[in-house]
């Protein structure tokens, strides 16, 4: 039994430390910086004809799509972030998820940008309406998110109030770790079959493949959040053995309904699309609010 707990305490420290989580900041950021210039490169080959990129390569059309490409590392560092916060916090566990989902939004205005052509009747394309949806949006999604955090600020306070921790939630803590190391290998194995078959998609396509990355938005992200899924439903139980409190029940069951609206999300275009995303936050947004109020009230009639 010891012996398992020391592999685990050695697999959370190699993987999930703040040294670790420092490590791979800089790793990110040296990735980024690099690709962003690689595909610059590219783009610049592909413009003077020296390589063929085949139609479909709509990444090489416009220096502007250069930035899909490092966005995508920083999405990769925020899924980092969301197993790293996981052990230490659900509710900024569960801000991470919308954080992602944010970025993702963001991520694609500028691969469109890159596309977009200004005529007449903007309102009349397909692609112009996308674009402003994504803006607006994202705008919407940026004070969502930050209302949440100030929901999870106030409520902090008072989870503080008992220092000592209980064997229950210390327990609790141990499962979260170790359900954020099995995470971590799972989206680690999942990253680079994902982003291998975007490399071969986006570079080297036939048209065979053309049909599976027809919205490279979806690569990894679409089976990213059923695993969040997942994990989110093993949460809920087991923190009942943690608390059964009525409310606490309802926030975690919220976050799962929030995080199926978001995966909903990707099988959906247009403004069906970006109304699931809203929504999504949203729930968890009044979620988070109306479990704070509960908590307040019991605190007081406590006292």
């Amino acid at each position: 039994m010891e012996g398992k707990k020391s592999i685990a305490t050695f697999a959370y420290s190699l993987l999930l430390s703040k040294k670790a989580k420092d490590q791979a900041e800089k790793a990110i950021i040296i990735g980024a910086i690099t690709s962003f210039i690689l595909h610059l490169l590219l783009i610049g080959l592909a413009h003077f004809r020296i390589i063929k990129t085949g139609d479909y390569s709509e990444l090489l059309t416009n220096p502007i799509s250069a930035i899909y490409t490092p966005f995508s590392f920083i999405l990769v560092f925020e899924v980092y972030l969301l197993v790293y916060y996981l052990p230490r916090s659900i509710t900024i566990y569960i801000g991470k998820q919308y954080e992602i989902i944010t970025l993702i939004t963001i991520r694609r205005i500028f691969k469109d940008l890159g596309n977009m052509e200004l005529t007449a009747g903007w309102f009349s394309s397909k692609a112009d309406l996308q674009l402003t949806f994504d803006i607006l949006s994202t705008l919407i999604l940026f004070f969502l998110i930050y209302l949440f955090y100030r929901f999870n600020e106030r409520r902090a306070p008072n989870s503080l109030v008992q220092k000592q921790i209980s064997p229950e939630t210390e327990g609790f803590i141990n499962q979260k770790k170790g359900i954020a190391i099995i995470m971590v290998v799972i989206l680690i194995s999942l990253a680079v079959y994902s982003f291998g078959n975007w490399i071969y998609a986006s570079f080297f396509s036939v048209g065979q493949m053309l049909g599976k990355f027809n919205d490279l938005n979806k690569i990894f992200f679409d089976q990213f959040f059923i695993i969040l899924i997942l994990t989110d439903v093993f949460l809920l139980l087991i923190s009942l053995y943690n608390s059964d409190k009525f409310h606490r029940v309802i926030r975690n069951s919220g976050f799962i309904i929030s995080t199926i609206l978001i995966r909903f999300s990707f099988g959906v275009e247009g403004l069906l699309n970006t109304a699931l995303v809203v929504v999504a936050v949203l729930v968890g947004v009044l979620i988070l609010g109306i479990h704070n109020l509960y908590e307040k009230n019991l605190s007081s009639t406590e006292h």
